[in-house]
Parts: structure tokens; C-alpha cells; sequence
């Protein structure tokens, strides 16, 4: 500290209507609205901490991070000289800004803080024409829920003016204190930029066996690896858990400096935006392949020469062989749950392990409530995201870890893992379609229509002949979630058509980026016969999506010819 105290300033500004955070206390805007708009982003800043009760804010202690995108460094700058002059005591800062949003999750539950602020925009693109996005995680260390999103929501309507320290500048390259002295204050605010790795990796350590993974990965027959962080948040991670500390050689790991745009790719795990990934896979070199999106809490599983791993087989997967890890065979396996679109394969696995499922709605927080009552251990959602009670965020790279521990434990191949599974449980085909970039008022009126439609009593009982397939609707609902710790109830989550055979489709409105929305298709058809499991998915499904198609017309009303993307 040197120097006269840094003043603290109160700026008036008026509210923007399109600050309703859209699930979990995040805002997912255009970059170039955050950084062109006046006060559009310390509109959001200030609502976020003024959600925080007054006496819990004084002094407290905060986490913030990013996936290191474009506009998140002068975006870090903003919340650092707004948290000052609100009170905040302390902040923790990943070192260069970056933190991946489970290890922020980590932080905030292993300091206590009161929460913590993520710039990220999660698997959109980045760069000056991608997306931006701040989300807020409550203090045990998972995203804001409903009624704190309400909070914000309710106070940016009414915002007349923000407090900010603009004289205030601190160096997020260098590890350790930064302390600066404020008007009016009579503690010093204090910053704390730390290693974005050590924190995490030490909880990690506590979960896996370490030497059992390095075996694998540096013994006689070594299973080579392929691990793509997408020039997102997990490049220092992967270098520091996979290479460093558990052997894999370093060219194991590409595409592993963080890039403001990633490199101008999608930084989104799948079959379509992986595809430098896919092809060294397929090339048959490497057993074991990954993926992460830009903050690393999604992923994607590959076996040697290409097989993909549902997100939905996977979380099944990692629920059947729970005993591989230490961390399970010590606390016990009290629950799963999985999000309402994700595939049943789960509920199976829970069945024969007469172990209870919540079916929620998508969104992880409504897996930490749960959590957090001790109900469950492990959940997931189809969009690449699974994690377990360690934390009350999804984790890629734990997902990874636990996949190479049955790997060590089973001796097996990716494939042959997965294949042993469909051979006990059954393989459940599952595709989701999504029509992205729709307008808003066009997919509330397809989704309005469907709803009634399908909601009708004389649905029930329908047969709709699709070639030689004859499907006969059991049961429909519009999904409705009452959560069984405080009774809250989430409607509205989903139209869920589930046939006589258990076949399932499920249409659901997405808007997570607030400027266009998205309706997600779902189907899922169940194949209990060995002889049937080499079937392309999107083939076995074809009837169920052209029954969809059919009572949805989507493509008629958007004029689309199909969807934008296919996972």
C-alpha cells in the first residue's frame, strides 16, 4: 500500500431490461453488448453483490475466475474495483484471471467464502463476435439458486447507481498479496492471486489413487492418451494433473494455452466441434481420449479408434463402477441423479444397486440442494457434464480421472468397458437434436401449441406407425420438479412423451444466451438384446424423430430444414 486512500465513487446508471440471469445467477450476453454498452456489465456487478445481505457482505471473502476470453481481463478488472468499494475484505484471483469454474467451486468451499464470480460463457465461442457471461456461486460453492437469480434480478430492474474504485489497479500475473487502502474504510481491501491449479489438485488427490492412474498411464503396456483442452481454461490443468503429476507425456496434451478466442474454434466437447481430437483418435495410436469446454466443467470420453461415450452411458458407467474410486469406497453411495433429458441408462444401474434417483430439472443447481442434504453422491445431464458431492459444480477433469481409475481397476479398453455394461444393463440410444438461434416469440408458440397438444387427455393412447415401428403413447406431462429438501417447485421443465415400450421424446426450451432461444429434441429408444447394440443411433431413432417432427412441425414453423447441431 502506498500512497493517499483510493477513493470510492458512486456512478448513477439506469436498469437494462434483459438482466434476468437465466438460470443459476448467470447472464450470457454478446460480448460486444458487455464491452459497448455503458454500465452494462456494473449494472450486473452491482446486482450480484447487492444480493449478498449487507452484514454478510462487510468483510467477507469472495472467489473470482475465468475461462480467459476475450474481455475477460477488463471485466476481472471491473469486479475487482466494484467488490472493493462494496465491502468484499478479501478476493481470491486465479493467477492471469484463470479459474476453472470447478476449481472456483473448490476454493469457495474450501476458504468459506461467501461465494465467488465466474466470467465465463461456458462451450460458446469467445473472441470479440462470441459470447460473454458472469455467473454468481453461493457459498457452497454451486450456482446461485432460483430464489438468489430472483434476487438479482429484482434489484437490477431497479438499480439508480453502482460503487466503484476505478484508481484501483492490481497485477493479476503476480502470485501472492496485493493490499490497497480505500476511502472510508478502515481495513485494507486485500487481493490474493493464486496458483489456478494447486487448490483444486489437492482436493483431487484426496479422491483418486494417484498411483494407481500413473501405473496406467507410465507402466509396462502404458495407455496412451489424448487429452484436447480446446484453448480453453483447462490447458494449465491438464499439464499440471495429467503430464506432471501423474506421467502422461507431455504431447499427451493439445491445444493447451488459453486463448481470449480458442483459437477461433467452438469450444464445445462433442462429435462436432472436437473434431481434431475425433481424427486422432480414429487414427487407432491412442486408447483413451478427452475433451473440455472453455471453463472445464464439461467433457467427452473417445476409446481408441474413435468410440464415443455418451454423456448419458458415461454417467451410468462411472455409477456401476463407483468402487474404483477411494473416495466412494470411504463415504458410501447415498444417491444419483440425473437431469430430466438424460437418458434412463442410470436408472437402471441405481436399480440393481437398489440406490434411490432424482430426476430434476437441467440445471445444476438443483443437484446441490441435494447434495448438500446428503441425498446424493453423484449426478449428471447429457450436455457433457457430470460430477459428484466433492463439489457442487460439474468437473471434467474429475469425470476423466474416474474414467481412467476403471480403466486401472477394470484392465479393460473404453469399448470394452462400455460394451460389458450394455451387455448387463441394456444399451439405451439417445440423440438430441438442437434448433438453435431461434426467435424467441416463434419457439413460444411451438413449444405453447405442443404443449397442448400433447397435454390433452386424448393423447394418451395414440399409435403412431413409423415403417414397421408402431409406437403407443403410455404417458405425457409437462415436467414439474418438487424438491424433496424444501419443497420448491420448478415448473414448465420440458414436454416428456414416453411410449408403451419406454421409448421417450422430450422437447425443451433453452435461451441460456437471452438474444435467441433454443428447442432441444430428445429421443430415447431402449435396446435390451446384445444383438442389437451395434446399431447407429440416430437409425434406431429415426421413427421417434419423425414422430416428433411430425407433432412439433418445427422445421415448417422456423424453416429450418433440420437442426443446427446433432449430439
Amino acid at each position: 500500500m502506498e500512497g493517499s486512500p483510493i477513493p470510492v465513487l458512486t456512478v448513477p446508471t439506469a436498469p437494462f431490461e434483459d438482466q434476468r440471469p437465466t438460470g443459476g445467477g448467470g447472464l450470457r450476453r454478446p460480448t460486444g453488448l458487455f464491452e459497448g454498452q455503458r454500465n452494462y456489465l456494473p449494472n450486473f456487478i452491482q446486482s450480484v453483490l447487492s444480493s449478498i445481505d449487507l452484514r454478510d457482505r462487510q468483510g467477507c471473502t469472495m472467489v473470482v475466475g475465468s475461462d480467459g476470453r476475450y474481455f475477460s481481463k477488463t471485466a476481472t478488472e471491473i469486479v475487482v474495483q466494484m467488490a472493493a468499494a462494496n465491502g468484499i475484505g478479501r478476493l481470491i484471483i486465479g493467477q492471469n484471471g484463470i479459474l476453472s469454474t470447478p476449481a472456483v467451486s473448490c476454493i469457495i468451499r474450501k476458504i468459506k467464502a461467501a461465494g465467488g464470480i465466474i466470467l465465463t460463457a461456458s462451450h460458446c465461442p469467445g473472441g470479440p463476435g462470441g459470447e460473454f457471461g458472469v455467473k454468481f456461486n453461493v457459498a457452497n460453492g454451486g450456482p446461485a439458486p432460483d430464489v438468489v437469480s430472483d434476487k438479482i434480478y429484482q434489484i437490477s430492474k431497479t438499480i439508480e447507481e453502482y460503487a466503484i474504485c476505478p484508481d484501483l489497479r492490481i497485477d493479476l500475473s503476480r502470485l501472492g498479496r496485493q493490499e490497497f487502502d480505500l476511502e472510508n474504510k478502515f481495513k485494507p481491501f486485500r487481493v490474493e492471486i493464486v496458483d489456478p491449479v494447486d487448490i483444486y489438485l489437492n482436493l483431487l488427490r484426496t479422491i483418486f489413487d494417484f498411483n494407481a492412474i500413473k501405473s496406467l498411464l507410465t507402466g509396462p503396456g502404458q495407455l496412451k492418451i489424448r487429452i484436447d483442452a480446446m484453448h480453453g481454461v483447462m490447458g494449465p490443468y491438464v499439464r499440471k494433473v495429467l503430464c506432471d503429476e501423474l506421467g502422461a507425456p507431455a504431447n499427451s496434451a493439445i491445444n493447451c494455452v488459453p486463448l481470449e478466442d480458442f483459437g477461433g474454434q467452438h469450444p464445445d466437447p462433442n462429435l462436432t466441434y472436437a473434431t481434431t481430437l475425433l481424427e486422432a483418435m480414429k487414427g487407432g495410436e491412442y486408447g483413451f481420449g478427452a475433451a473440455f469446454d472453455a471453463d472445464g466443467d464439461r467433457y467427452m470420453i473417445l476409446g481408441q479408434n474413435g468410440f464415443f461415450v455418451s454423456p448419458s452411458d458415461s454417467l451410468a458407467i462411472i455409477a456401476a463402477n463407483l468402487s474404483c474410486i477411494p473416495y466412494f469406497r470411504q463415504t458410501g453411495v447415498r444417491g444419483f441423479g440425473r437431469s430430466m433429458p438424460t437418458s434412463t441408462a442410470l436408472d437402471r444401474v441405481a436399480k440393481s444397486m437398489k440406490i434411490p434417483v432424482y430426476e430434476t430439472p437441467a440445471g445444476w443447481r438443483f443437484f446441490s440442494n441435494l447434495m448438500d442434504s446428503g441425498r446424493c453422491s453423484l449426478c449428471g445431464e447429457e450436455s457433457f457434464g457430470t460430477g459428484s458431492d466433492h463439489l457442487r459444480e460439474k468437473d471434467g477433469l474429475w469425470a476423466v480421472l474416474v474414467w481412467l481409475s476403471i480403466i486401472a481397476a477394470r484392465k479393460q479398453s473404453v469399448e470394452e468397458i462400455v460394451r460389458d455394461h450394455w451387455a448387463k444393463y441394456g444399451r439405451h440410444y439417445y440423440c438430441r437434436f438442437d434448433y438453435e438461434g431461434l426467435e424467441p416469440k416463434a419457439t413460444f408458440y411451438i413449444m405453447r401449441d405442443l404443449e397442448a397438444l400433447v397435454t390433452d387427455k386424448s393423447f394418451i393412447g395414440q399409435q403412431f406407425a413409423v415403417g414397421s415401428h408402431i409406437y403407443s403413447v403410455a404417458k405425457t406431462d409437462s415436467f414439474e420438479y418438487v424438491d424433496p429438501v424444501d419443497g420448491t417447485v420448478t415448473k414448465k421443465q420440458g414436454l416428456r412423451i414416453i411410449f408403451s415400450d419406454a421409448s421417450r421424446l422430450i422437447f425443451r426450451l433453452s435461451s441460456s444466451s437471452g438474444v435467441r432461444a433454443t428447442i432441444r429434441l430428445y429421443a430415447e429408444s431402449y435396446e435390451r438384446d446384445p444383438s442389437g447394440h451395434d446399431q447407429e443411433p440416430q437409425a434406431v431413432l429415426s421413427p421417434l424423430i419423425a414422430i416428433a417432427l411430425k407433432i412439433s412441425q418445427i422445421h415448417e414453423r422456423t424453416g429450418r430444414r433440420g437442426p443446427t447441431v446433432i449430439t
